[in-house]
């Protein structure tokens, strides 16, 4: 991947695209890159869930207290929360600020390496530990990958304190765009 040029963001529908990845070479597409790699995890744990539960009778899965899930899903896999609580796109911050939201991802990656430990620390079938520990793995790539970023938006910004600004609101504003 080459660096990303001014021209190949000119227009682009994300404003701050233009400045604050024009300096990205081998990673030109690193936001997009790791949220595909984000639904292949979802697809991954999705089927290890499937694989464990598809073969449950019906008194196992009373036993193991999936009664209300079997209710509403079979065994279907419906993606939730260990508490129960529903995936939602409301789980998804966003602020519009390149410095507030790649602290959010990074905080996320984080989240998921503690989820994916403590999964780990509750197995012992080595079909599921080796997939999980690779998805494990990937989210400490994918909290380097922001912190780059983070860092190389920092650095681009000419403020000595970047915390004063929304740089993809205020800059594009005071450049008369």
């Amino acid at each position: 991947m080459g660096s990303m040029s001014k021209s190949k963001t000119e227009g682009s529908s994300n404003p701050h695209k233009s400045w604050v990845f024009s300096d990205f070479s081998s990673t030109e597409h690193f936001d997009t890159d790791i949220g595909t790699e984000e639904l292949a995890h979802l697809e991954m744990v999705s089927t290890i869930v499937h694989q464990l539960t598809r073969d449950l009778s019906l008194e196992e899965i009373q036993e193991a207290g999936f009664a209300p899930y079997f209710v509403d899903h079979t065994v279907g896999v419906w993606p939730q929360a260990a508490s129960g609580m529903p995936f939602s796109s409301s789980t998804f911050q966003s602020t519009g600020d390149a410095i507030a939201d790649l602290n959010e991802d990074m905080a996320a990656e984080q989240k998921a390496r503690l989820t994916y430990d403590n999964i780990l620390r509750l197995l012992d079938n080595p079909e599921v530990i080796d997939p999980i520990r690779f998805l494990r793995e990937r989210e400490i790539v994918h909290f380097q990958r922001f912190g780059e970023a983070l860092r190389k938006v920092q650095d681009k910004l000419n403020e000595k304190n970047f915390y004063a600004i929304n740089p993809e609101f205020d800059l594009n504003r005071s450049s008369g765009k």
